[in-house]
């Protein structure tokens, strides 16, 4: 043993006070490394050769993987190390299985954990599922059509819901059996999904006191619609597409694409006069819906018609002329029409003139009984008949093709309608201000801190949250809607309809027996019962010792793509809540995409589950996955065919079988923290190769140190005079400066840097180097020879 190993053997026998500090870990980590090689050259010397036997001819990672799978080599010392490692697996949805964005969040965080353990400290890593509402209602819908011709309300709200915890009895086996074969060291026993019991209570409860401190509330607000899943979604849910010419989309519901980017002109007349305004919009569809016509005030063109009145072309009112400043005079003509009930601007400008809020499309994307003889159309299709009727009256002035945003709906792939309908909301002004002040001053670190700027933006910009959605699955909103022989109608938040009858009669000044209840139709938005995991999974409301012991968390590691959709609203809801940030350090990771840097889709065929990166597959069996994808409604006929393509270009001979050690390993070598991360298969089958140039150095090195101690009686002689030979020295330096590397790129999250320097070591340095210098023929075994 060398003096270096004797003084770090010296170091690591502190008092276990010390035993947390990270000089401490350091230098026993190091220590480690080489003692524990030596200890294992004893236990496969030549005294022993059958042991030496057991290891195979080439490293095979399945074998390995299985009779290692879940051993934990670093058991807590939770009475060393007073503060333990705490945090969440970002629960994946039940819509499906897991795919390498999954594998990379994971790889990430076993890392640390495994890290954190090797420290010594106690460590909670909590695995859970998310019932997604809105994804996880719309698959098993088209997956009862595809199989069975049926929809959900066919099916009934019962027997719909039925099938869906069917459905999530299946995917949850199957993701957690997923989590498992990447070999991860979660707290197997701790699993929450987001609709169990006690989640649900924390649900409730958080819903409960929200609104009874007034930031839950009530009102008829113009909403995100998608017609095609029959549900408000919230503003992130909504994609604003671009397009700068005359552009088709796939509309849900429709055979031929609809055109978007194109600005249709028209004109309103005054009644008073022969005089016109035209005005110009990209949503023909909606002038049924007008109930004015907005110029600048500044604007000299129109000055004189302010005031004034205009004959709608297809209604028998009249409707003004107002001046407001947020119409841009730059914009089509400078007069722009004004539909309340259906534009998020013009509802603004409604509300400050007090004008008449009509709704000419309805729930099902069709106009309504206000419209006259275009009611029962499909608001795309009238887009073209109300076109073609302006033309008849003369007032068609002409279209020409313009720039635009187009909202989509994210879940639906549907063009967002904007509906005014009875929602809950969640004031979020004052839990985004501190939100914000906790980034600000440095409570909370963003990393990498590009994102500080995202964060501030959606923040400073946000609007009330739109929490309920028009689904069955879901939690059920726990607000009851009271009254006395439908008289005195009162809204109350309560865990059930007796509580809420109790709470009614207070407010009613009467019995409850007296009070009639009924529970509100909708669930909450997925995200707000998401919020609430980081404390949740503790035993949230109840003060556990699980919650004062984890809560906060050390650490939350996620994909930057849900920095608003998941952190910000964790921060928001924690902070409130508990009165604590649910954590103060958040670690973002980027978007897995294929190796020619496309996003993952079904319909491209790129997207890679883990399993078939670890165990292999061939080109058949990922067709196969296709047809299965196709049978359940995931794909439709011709994405199933452009899928199919994709996978025969990309991968002409399937997967090979690479381990999961491979997998993580090659996730973990790019930098995490770009916004973009390409994986390749072939660039994972590499790193299988350089584990079996580890298993092969292995075999080695313990045949050569069980040569030596057989020839020198075994190490149990050596002590702190022992000599090293300069080989050794210059390894053992090298070994030195790749922990180091190491455990400074642990510290920054700068994982590619940790692989890097395992690489260059163990391959180059160790094998290429130290190992060939130690090549002589075992029959010339030296007696001072430390090798």
């Amino acid at each position: 043993m060398s003096r270096l190993n004797v003084r770090l053997l010296q170091k690591s026998q502190r008092s276990d006070g010390d035993r947390c500090n990270p000089d401490f870990y350091s230098a026993t980590r190091r220590n480690v490394a080489v003692i524990g090689a030596i200890g294992r050259s004893r236990q496969f010397s030549t005294n022993n050769p059958q042991r030496i036997n057991e290891l195979s001819s080439a490293y095979n990672p399945h074998e390995l993987e299985k009779a290692h799978f879940n051993a934990d080599y670093f058991p807590p010392k939770s009475a060393l190390c007073r503060q333990p490692f705490s945090l969440i697996l970002p629960p994946p949805n039940i819509t499906g299985t897991l795919h390498l964005g999954h594998a990379l969040t994971v790889s990430i965080q076993d890392a640390l954990v495994k890290w954190h353990k090797m420290q010594g400290r106690e460590v909670m890593w909590v695995p859970g599922l998310d019932h997604a509402g809105i994804a996880t209602q719309v698959v098993v819908e088209k997956k009862l059509w595809k199989e069975r011709g049926l929809t959900r309300h066919q099916l009934g709200r019962e027997r719909f819901e039925e099938e869906i915890w069917k459905w999530k009895q299946e995917k949850s086996t199957t993701i957690i059996e997923q989590l498992r074969r990447i070999n991860v060291d979660l707290s197997w026993d701790r699993e929450a999904f987001t609709m169990d019991a006690k989640r649900s209570k924390a649900v409730t409860e958080a819903f409960i006191r929200l609104f009874e401190q007034g930031l839950i509330y009530r009102a008829d607000h113009l909403v995100n619609w998608s017609c095609t899943l029959q549900s408000a979604v919230s503003d992130i849910e909504v994609d604003r597409v671009r397009v700068e010419a005359a552009t088709d989309f796939r509309v849900p519901g429709y055979e031929k694409p609809v055109k978007f980017g194109v600005l249709t002109k028209f004109a309103y007349k005054l009644s008073e006069s022969l005089e016109e305004i035209v005005v110009a919009t990209t949503r023909p569809e909606t002038i049924l819906g007008d109930v004015a016509v907005a110029v600048n005030p500044q604007d000299s063109r129109y000055a004189h018609f302010v005031g004034k009145r205009l004959q709608h072309p297809f209604r028998p009112d009249l409707i003004p002329v107002i001046a407001d400043n947020m119409v841009d005079p730059l914009f089509g003509t400078g007069a722009v029409k004004i539909t309340p009930a259906h534009d998020p601007d013009d509802f603004l400008t409604g509300k400050r003139h007090n004008l008449r809020f009509l709704a000419v499309i309805d729930e099902q994307g069709q106009l309504t009984d206000s419209c006259g003889a275009f009611q029962g159309l499909r608001r795309f299709d009238a887009r073209e008949v109300i076109i073609g009727a302006l033309m008849e009256k003369g007032l068609y002035k002409g279209s020409q093709e313009h720039s635009m945003a187009v909202p989509i709906c994210s879940r639906s792939k549907d063009v967002i309608e904007f509906l005014i309908k009875p929602q809950w909301f969640l004031d979020c002004s004052q839990m985004s201000q501190k939100a914000l002040a906790n980034v600000g001053d440095g409570t909370l670190q963003i990393e990498p801190e590009n994102f500080e700027k995202t964060w501030s933006q959606w923040l400073e910009n946000i609007r009330d949250w739109c929490i309920s959605r028009q689904l069955w699955w879901g939690h059920r909103i726990p607000a009851y809607s009271c009254s006395v022989n439908g008289n005195n109608h009162v809204w109350v938040a309560a865990q059930d309809a007796d509580a809420a009858k109790e709470k009614a009669a207070r407010l009613l000044n009467c019995r409850p027996a007296d009070v009639e209840s009924k529970q509100d139709e909708d669930v909450l938005d997925t995200w707000f019962s998401s919020a609430l995991q980081p404390f949740a999974v503790f035993g949230w409301p109840e003060q556990t010792a699980d919650l004062d012991k984890y809560y906060p968390l050390s650490l939350m590691e996620t994909g930057h793509d849900i920095l608003f959709f998941w952190v910000a609203r964790m921060v928001m809801l924690g902070t409130h809540l508990t009165g604590q940030l649910p954590f103060k350090k958040v670690l973002l990771h980027g978007v897995i995409c294929d190796a020619h840097g496309r996003k993952m889709s079904k319909s491209l065929g790129n997207v890679i589950a883990p399993e078939e990166v670890i165990d292999g597959v061939t080109l058949e069996q990922l067709g196969l996955i296709l047809e299965q994808n196709y049978r359940t409604g995931i794909l439709s006929e011709a994405e199933l065919k452009k899928a199919s393509d994709g996978q025969k270009r990309m991968f002409p001979n399937g997967i090979p079988q690479c381990g999961a050690d491979a997998l993580r390993f090659t996730l973990l070598s790019h930098n995490v923290k770009s916004h973009v991360i390409n994986f390749d298969v072939s660039e994972c089958h590499t790193n299988k190769l350089f584990g079996n140039k580890i298993w092969q150095a292995t075999k080695f090195t313990l045949l050569w140190t069980g040569k030596v101690s057989a020839a020198q009686g075994g190490f149990a002689h050596w002590g702190p005079s022992v000599e090293l030979a300069p080989m050794d020295r210059w390894i053992l330096s090298k070994l030195t400066q790749m922990l180091q590397a190491i455990e400074g790129a642990m510290e920054a999250h700068e994982f590619h840097g940790a692989t890097a320097a395992l690489k260059q070591f163990l391959y180059y340095e160790f094998c290429d180097v130290y190992l060939r210098s130690c090549c002589r023929p075992m029959g010339t075994v030296q007696e001072n020879s430390s090798h």
